[in-house]
């Protein structure tokens, strides 16, 4: 596996690309996840970047991520949207994961909402639910897979930041009052991030409802936590794009193709409408 090391001049190179491709000076970041970069095609006047022309921006490998950056104007806010993420499965270090928040905080970036797909553990949870995470499990995190492991600057942030409330309690009650509005249910709840690329075990599900996870999925966590170090508040929201298996021979299986079946055909509309919905009101949040 890949352990680049980057310094803040490389964060700072690759927004002056970026910079010098675009007249928008985005505040907002946004970062989508499977079957979610329809989204950026709703951005207004839109400055559009594919990643192999930022140096060092890792490119997606996996289907539903488009690999592009996607600057302009949605409801409101200047917004950079990044169509595709990259994730650890895919043999990308922990920092170069972290490498897209690095620029979104060169390029002045204040606030982050990031989506995934997820299977929902909690069992009130269907398919086609969205859930507003309050909290996470950085399971790669834990056992030394983090992007703040190694020298730090503290240009970028602290030595030891605080993750208390790496969910920002102000946009997750925007986020609550939009969904009632619009009339449909907002889990509210916590995120199990895995190394994937395998679907969980039966006992892992077990496991992982055991200690208080309400959903999982393979990302987010290493961006969240990039963010938040470098003093960027976050709202997250995952995608319940399948049900969890927890008994061994199961009938169900579960597959990518079902995941993003889901996520277009029944997450995305409400999706958008509530990040549609807590951009137009971020302002007073």
């Amino acid at each position: 596996m890949r352990t680049p090391s980057f310094s803040r001049s490389d964060y700072l190179a690759a927004a002056d690309v970026i910079r010098k491709a675009t007249a928008h000076r985005p505040t907002v970041g946004l970062i989508l996840g499977s079957g979610l970069g329809a989204l950026a095609d709703s951005v207004e006047a839109p400055s559009i970047i594919p990643y192999e022309q930022i140096p060092l921006w890792p490119r997606s490998t996996v289907a539903g991520h488009q690999g592009r950056l996607v600057i302009g104007r949605l409801e409101g806010q200047t917004v950079m949207v990044l169509q595709g993420r990259v994730h650890f499965y895919e043999g990308y270090s922990i920092q170069e994961i972290a490498f897209p928040v690095r620029v979104m905080q060169a390029m002045g970036v204040q606030t982050l909402i990031v989506t995934n797909a997820a299977g929902g553990i909690n069992k009130s949870y269907v398919s086609g639910d969205l859930m507003l995470i309050s909290d996470h499990i950085n399971f790669p995190g834990m056992v030394g897979n983090n992007p703040l492991v190694g020298p730090n600057d503290e240009q970028l942030g602290p030595r030891f930041p605080d993750m208390s409330s790496a969910y920002d309690g102000k946009l997750r009650a925007l986020a609550r009052r939009v969904a009632a509005q619009a009339g449909f249910t907002l889990h509210e709840g916590v995120y199990a991030c895995l190394s994937g690329p395998n679907f969980e075990t039966p006992a892992e599900i077990r496991m992982l409802r055991a200690i208080g996870a309400d959903a999982v999925g393979m990302s987010t966590a290493p961006e969240v936590v990039a963010a938040r170090h470098a003093g960027i508040r976050v709202m997250g929201v995952s995608g319940i794009s399948n049900a969890t298996i927890d008994t061994v021979d199961s009938s169900l299986k579960t597959s990518h193709e079902e995941v993003l079946y889901n996520m277009n055909n029944s997450i995305v509309p409400k999706l958008a409408t509530l990040i549609r919905g807590v951009l137009s009101s971020m302002d007073s949040a």
